[in-house]
């Protein structure tokens, strides 16, 4: 009983632990990355652009089939070995190999391979920026989570103090120095801050689902993250790198850039292959068949049955010449023998000149200039979407740190004047309106402050993705 009590009291401490499990950024991220459904889609393209790649490759093999056949033949036929008529059931038995390659093509297979290992490439930096994409919404709904915890905190604190003076505005009724109005007005400002915590508990609550569902977790109540320092200073806005030489890393580096340009150069060779089809093809080919029949005999003896007159000399038309009578006796040929016996071998050579094929050619590279020039565009966009982004985003950085050095000052000041406003209340020297409206202005002022923190340190964060950094708080 007491070892059992022991191991009670461990598995529901390790259960306890377990279950109040605290996810930092870094855990959700690798968690994402790993189950993520986009993220496998993506990753089942790069396997079949890798399948594509090898097939491509083994295009440039020489194609080498086999072939062999068993079959009776009934009535009267021309038997294909002895060049005969048979009337009886006649078996047989083809076997061939043959075999091609192609010489030239106007290098259409060899452009293929190229442009498969350059699609491949680009399949796995778009796998990478999903990965990223991912990261940074894992990243974003994880800050929100933090914003709402503040907020709700925040409204727990403003609450607990207007409990207080709602207590103490009762206890001030009840011994008749304030009016009837002034508590309920002071118990109007309660019920508004409670709706106000309700409000922000529920957003923390949809903060934390929407998280967990990006995570494809089941447990979402079990579900907690971790909490970090962000402490914010001027020296914050001093390390901001320049767009500029932010830009110029992540033009460089990023996957979605990396991938529209070889989206560019797959084009180009679509272009090549498109040309090649003007061009003349020329295939070697070889083959080796042999082959049975039943009706296939030779001659395995034979018996003289007597004479035969052929014929008469040149000097005398009565001077007869005589022959033996022969009687022959057949058996089909043994099959090894017809199989050594009937071997065909062929090799050649073939030539084709595209003289007109219905505009298919030239239209077929028209297109594949419009693609190409597609893909140029493209990139151009995506480089110039990039910079746009960087650009948005240091901006968004260095508003929401000066909007929160404001609303810094701006919380020091409200919170001194709300003191002073609490001091007069408490001596009868102010309304309850006016200590509401001081404390209302308080909580919105701390409401901005914190939206400007968290907005400045997810701006921060991608810019930091764009110059390579891992994401975290």
């Amino acid at each position: 009983m007491k070892y059992t009590i022991t191991f009670l009291v461990i598995f529901l401490s390790l259960f306890k632990v377990y279950s109040q499990k605290e996810w930092t950024l870094e855990e959700c991220i690798n968690y994402a990355r790993e189950n993520n459904l986009t993220i496998r889609l993506q990753q089942l393209n790069v396997d079949m652009a890798k399948l594509s790649l090898t097939q491509s490759k083994a295009a440039l093999l020489p194609g080498v089939n086999a072939s062999a056949t068993h079959s009776y033949n009934y009535g009267q036929t021309v038997d294909r070995f002895t060049n005969q008529f048979v009337n009886d059931r006649v078996q047989s038995n083809n076997f061939y190999v043959s075999g091609n390659v192609t010489v030239f093509n106007g290098f259409i297979l060899l452009n293929s391979w190229k442009q498969k290992m350059i699609d491949l490439q680009a399949s796995q930096f778009d796998a990478e920026q999903i990965e990223d994409d991912i990261s940074l919404n894992i990243a974003s709904a994880y800050l929100q989570i933090l914003y709402n915890m503040e907020m709700v905190d925040n409204a727990m604190r403003q609450l607990e103090v207007t409990k207080l003076q709602v207590e103490r505005t009762t206890m001030l009724y009840e011994a008749g120095s304030v009016s009837k109005g002034d508590l309920l007005s002071m118990e109007a400002q309660l019920a508004s801050e409670e709706a106000t915590l309700i409000s922000a508990q529920n957003q923390l609550d949809l903060s934390y689902l929407t998280l967990a569902q990006m995570l494809y977790l089941e447990d979402v109540n079990s579900f907690h993250i971790a909490v970090p320092e962000i402490a914010l200073s001027d020296s914050n806005l001093m390390t901001l790198e320049s767009p500029d030489n932010i830009y110029n890393y992540a033009l460089n580096n990023q996957p979605e850039i990396k991938a529209s340009e070889l989206r560019v150069e797959s084009a180009q060779k679509s272009l090549q292959i498109a040309r090649g089809a003007r061009y003349p093809s020329l295939t070697l080919s070889g083959s080796w068949g042999t082959g049975y029949s039943s009706g296939s005999q030779s001659i395995s003896g034979f018996n003289i049955d007597g004479i035969d007159t052929i014929g008469y000399t040149s000097e005398s038309p009565t001077e007869l010449v005589y022959t033996p009578a022969y009687s022959y006796e057949y058996e089909v040929t043994p099959f090894a023998d017809q199989i050594r016996d009937n071997v065909n071998k062929t090799v050649g050579l073939n030539l084709t000149i595209p003289l007109f094929n219905g505009l298919s050619t030239h239209t077929n590279i028209q297109l594949a200039k419009i693609s190409l020039e597609t893909a140029q565009i493209n990139f151009e966009q995506s480089k110039l979407n990039l910079r746009q982004t960087i650009q948005q985003a240091h901006a968004d950085a260095m508003a929401a740190f000066k909007n929160y050095l404001a609303a810094a000052k701006q919380v020091s000041a409200l919170r001194e004047a709300f003191i002073y406003m609490e001091e007069r209340y408490n001596v009868g020297m102010a309304t309850p309106v006016e200590y509401s409206d001081s404390k209302n202005r308080l909580i919105e002022a701390e409401s901005q402050l914190l939206q400007s923190k968290y907005e400045y340190v997810f701006r921060t964060r991608i810019l930091d993705f764009y110059l390579g950094k891992e994401i975290k708080i």
